[in-house]
This record gives C-alpha cells, sequence and structure tokens, in this order.
C-alpha cells in the first residue's frame, strides 16, 4: 500500500510538471509560430466545449452508464437547482477572459517570463481569500507573498532593461505584462469564488465542471462575435487550425481536469516542488528553442519565485491548515 501511494505521488509530480510546462510552452509557440495564425478566441471557445463534453460523460459514468440516470441528474443540478446554476456563471465568464488573456500574454512574453510572472496568481488568490472569505495568513506566507512580488518585478525588470517596449514581431512586453497580471486577477477572483461555492456543496466537480462550461459556452461565442467577428466570417472558424492547434486546444480543455484527478495524492510541497520544476523546465526549453539568454538577474528573480512558492505551501507543524489554496 505504501509503495501505491508513493507511486501515485511520483505520478502527480510528474503530470504537474508536465501540464505546467507543456501549457506555457505550447501557447508560446502557437502564438509565434510561421504560418497564418489562428484565432484566440475560437482556441478558447473550442476548448471549452471539449471540455464539457468530456465532465458530461463523466458525470454519464458516475450515473452507472444509465441514461435515465444521467438526464434526471442533470435536470436536478441544472435546472431544478437553476439559482445555484447562475452562481455558477460568474466564475465561468471570468475564466472565460482569463484565457484570451493568457493567449494575448503568451503572445508577447517569452515562455519563461510568462510561466515566473503568471506566478502572482498565488498573490491575487490570497488577496481576494483574505477580503471574500476572511481567511488569515501566517507570517511565512506574507513573507512569500512579499519574495513573489520582488522575484516577478526582477524578471520583468531584465527584460525591460533590452527592450522597453516593443520587440522583434510586434510584440509588446507591457502588453504581455499587462495581459498576465489581469488573468492573475481574475485567475484569483474566480477561483475564491468558486471555492465559496463548492463549501458545503454536495455537487460533485465533474457536475460543477460542467455547470461551469454550459454558462462558458456562450459567454465564449459572445467573446468570438465581439472580437474576431470579420475574421471569422473572411476565413471561416477553425483559420489556421493544423494538428498543434488541436493539441493545444485539447490541452488547455484537458490540463486542468487533468491536474484536479491528480492534485489529491500530492500534499503542498509536492505541488510547490511541480511547480518549480515546470519554471526550469520552461527556463531550459525557452533557451533551446526559442533563444531565451538567461542573465543573473533573471536567474535571482527566477529563484524567489521558487522559494516562495514553497514558503507559501509550506504547513506549519501545528496541525493549522493551509490558508490558501491557489487554483491550478
Amino acid at each position: 500500500m505504501y509503495s501505491r501511494v508513493n507511486k501515485l505521488k511520483y505520478l502527480s509530480l510528474v503530470t504537474l510538471v508536465v501540464q505546467n510546462a507543456a501549457l506555457a510552452l505550447s501557447m508560446r509557440f502557437g502564438r509565434t509560430r510561421e504560418g497564418d495564425m489562428f484565432l484566440s478566441s475560437t482556441a478558447v471557445l473550442t476548448s471549452e466545449v471539449v471540455k464539457f463534453f468530456i465532465c458530461l460523460y463523466v458525470v454519464y459514468c458516475e450515473c452507472e452508464k444509465s441514461v435515465d440516470k444521467w438526464i434526471a441528474n442533470l435536470k436536478s443540478t441544472i435546472v431544478v437547482n437553476y439559482r445555484d446554476t447562475m452562481k455558477v456563471c460568474v466564475p465561468s465568464m471570468v475564466y472565460v477572459v482569463q484565457n484570451n488573456l493568457l493567449y494575448v500574454a503568451a503572445s508577447h512574453l517569452d515562455a519563461a517570463t510568462y510561466q515566473v510572472t503568471y506566478q502572482l496568481k498565488i498573490l491575487t488568490t490570497a488577496i481576494f481569500s483574505i477580503v471574500m472569505l476572511r481567511k488569515k495568513l501566517i507570517i511565512t506566507q506574507w513573507t512569500a507573498l512579499l519574495l513573489l512580488v520582488l522575484g516577478v518585478i526582477l524578471v520583468q525588470l531584465v527584460q525591460t532593461e533590452h527592450k522597453a517596449t516593443a520587440t522583434d514581431g510586434g510584440q509588446n512586453r507591457i502588453v504581455g505584462f499587462v495581459a498576465a497580471i489581469s488573468a492573475c486577477c481574475l485567475s484569483g477572483f474566480a477561483g475564491v469564488f468558486f471555492e465559496k461555492i463548492l463549501k458545503g456543496s454536495s455537487i460533485s466537480v465533474w457536475m460543477r465542471n460542467v455547470q461551469l462550461s454550459m454558462c462558458s459556452v456562450p459567454f465564449a461565442i459572445v467573446t468570438c462575435l465581439l472580437s474576431d467577428f470579420s475574421a471569422i466570417r473572411n476565413n471561416g472558424f477553425f483559420f489556421g487550425y493544423d494538428f498543434f492547434v488541436w493539441y493545444l486546444v485539447i490541452l488547455q480543455a484537458t490540463g486542468g481536469l487533468l491536474v484536479a484527478m491528480v492534485v489529491k495524492y500530492a500534499d503542498n510541497i509536492l505541488k510547490g516542488f511541480a511547480t518549480s520544476l515546470a519554471i526550469v523546465v520552461a527556463c531550459v526549453a525557452s533557451i533551446l528553442f526559442f533563444d531565451f539568454q538567461l542573465s543573473l538577474q533573471f536567474s535571482f528573480g527566477t529563484t524567489l519565485v521558487i522559494s516562495s512558492i514553497f514558503m507559501y505551501g509550506y504547513q506549519p507543524p501545528t496541525g493549522k491548515p493551509s490558508s490558501v489554496i491557489s487554483k491550478v
């Protein structure tokens, strides 16, 4: 039994590292490679549709693959309890905006900088948890948040020292940084709001994700029409799609669900280790494949961010529960 638990923990570690690093690197490559560029709004919508059907199937399996039980479960949870479903619409709409912003950030920031900067979601989640859930942080967590902010500032400063605004290929680091920060704020708010809804609820995680996707899909459609209607009308919804784009869509759709499945086997230290390894992998891959120049200041800032992740997730021996759990 002990060896089986250990195997699950190590499997969780590998899964978390691969998911975290692969998504950042894949989004960066997808937005900077040559050829016809796909529309990020359509990718977000397609990803939500894929996730919706995956969750529907899992709920169907939870209902012992009985169509009658499956329909009755969906009706009672989504239709009869419509007030609860309406609450879920808030984080679902926020997640759509957040995912679109992540594509903007990946278009303007290298994978390493993007991966480090996006860890600010720990800070935003903590702030919203204090405001919305009245949670309290211990001194080590406050210290960790301070180190996190300092680390991200150092990472951003070392990049803007070389090219203050525009970079090759029409990239703009300021736009990328603002998009990443905005995504972090939305991630923190949506994660805490969703946590507040989940408390005291007997609805399964998969059914919650059905509710999320059911609300996200219409909003993602509206986003497509508002931002890219002309491009979609002229070139088609799937313009620029190829095997890699479909891989990216599926990775984004299944990534969060996969993490949710394995995270129960991973404690805070293991999650922190996985996130740190993902940052290292993103940095190494950026050097090898994206001509990223690693500097001493960037390395020091990244070290601060990695240290803050471990400090924030540290569980004191007193047995007190961790104050904030950030969204994966």
